[in-house]
């Protein structure tokens, strides 16, 4: 029997319902909206058609955008400016410093600037490392890892006592994942493209996720059976029937992981509605706890 598909367009297209109630409850409760600003350093196309994304699917619940576009060649000081401005600014509820950002501009120093009570996209180094302690709670979790355990939660697969494998060890969803599954009481490995006999340790995996950026690089035969599969890549491959002549596909071939997986996300239509989906969520909660004066 074929594996039942996880559909992240469904699961996302649900939750942003329940955003745009709230959110409106939120407007009539406080004669605001909630608000999100976007720090864009650079014209790296992917990166401007993110943050369009992220605007766009904000108006859609009625959450404000604000952006804040600097030039590639934009010096540390400035970058750390526009973080401190929304900072500063009341309306502004949540900040995302779209990544990546230059070469030239210090990452962690800038992330390190954002307000903890409105670092939404749960990647401050604070919020990271309380992620990685027992009995600390960050302020918020990183969107992508946070879409994954709802979809993870939407097969049915309970994750306690749970074997779980994590390929792939980003800051932005590799190890985060692989924190928030100990959290809940799995049973985790992290692996990547080097770790040795990779076959044989994802074969021993109840829920796996990949997150390695290869395009079908993990296999069916790869699979224990009925295992909860998790593909968070999304990799350009050849296609010559495709318009564009090419077409998106995870880390997982999707193909031969379908007859053996138990549950499965597609690529696209998994993982990426919901990455945007946890971003709105936490934006509409920091809107509420800085108005109810919490820090």
């Amino acid at each position: 029997m074929p594996a039942k598909i996880i559909d992240g367009r469904a699961v996302a297209k649900r939750i942003r319902g329940e955003i745009g109630a709230e959110v409106d409850d939120f407007r009539k409760a406080t004669g605001s909206r909630p608000g999100l600003g976007v720090v864009l350093v650079g014209d790296d196309p992917a990166s401007a058609m993110y943050v369009r994304m992220k605007r766009r699917a904000c108006e859609r619940v009625g959450i404000r955008s604000e952006a804040r576009i600097l030039p590639a060649a934009a010096t540390q000081q400035a970058v750390e400016d526009a973080v401190r401005g929304f900072n500063e600014d009341p309306a502004i509820h949540g900040i995302l410093a779209q990544l990546p950002l230059p070469d030239h501009i210090d990452e962690e120093a800038v992330l390190s600037q954002i307000s903890l009570a409105k670092d939404v996209d749960g990647i401050h180094p604070v919020n990271i490392g309380r992620l990685g302690m027992r009995g600390r709670e960050p302020s918020f979790t990183p969107a992508t890892p946070t879409g994954v355990m709802i979809l993870i939660d939407e097969s049915g697969v309970p994750i306690e006592g749970a074997r779980a494998v994590v390929i792939g060890r980003s800051n932005i969803v590799g190890l985060p994942v692989a924190l928030m599954l100990t959290n809940a009481n799995a049973t985790v490995t992290i692996c990547h493209s080097r770790s040795r006999d990779l076959p044989t340790l994802v074969q021993g995996a109840d829920i796996l996720v990949a997150a390695v950026g290869r395009a079908e690089f993990v296999k069916g035969d790869w699979l224990k059976a009925g295992a909860v599969v998790i593909d968070v890549g999304s990799n350009s491959a050849p296609d010559a029937s495709s318009d564009k002549g090419y077409r998106y596909v995870g880390d997982v071939d999707f193909e031969s992981a379908l007859p053996v997986a138990g549950h499965i996300t597609k690529v696209p239509g998994g993982v990426g509605p919901m990455t945007i989906t946890m971003l709105l969520a936490n934006t509409l909660t920091a809107a509420r706890r800085i108005a109810a004066g919490c820090k």
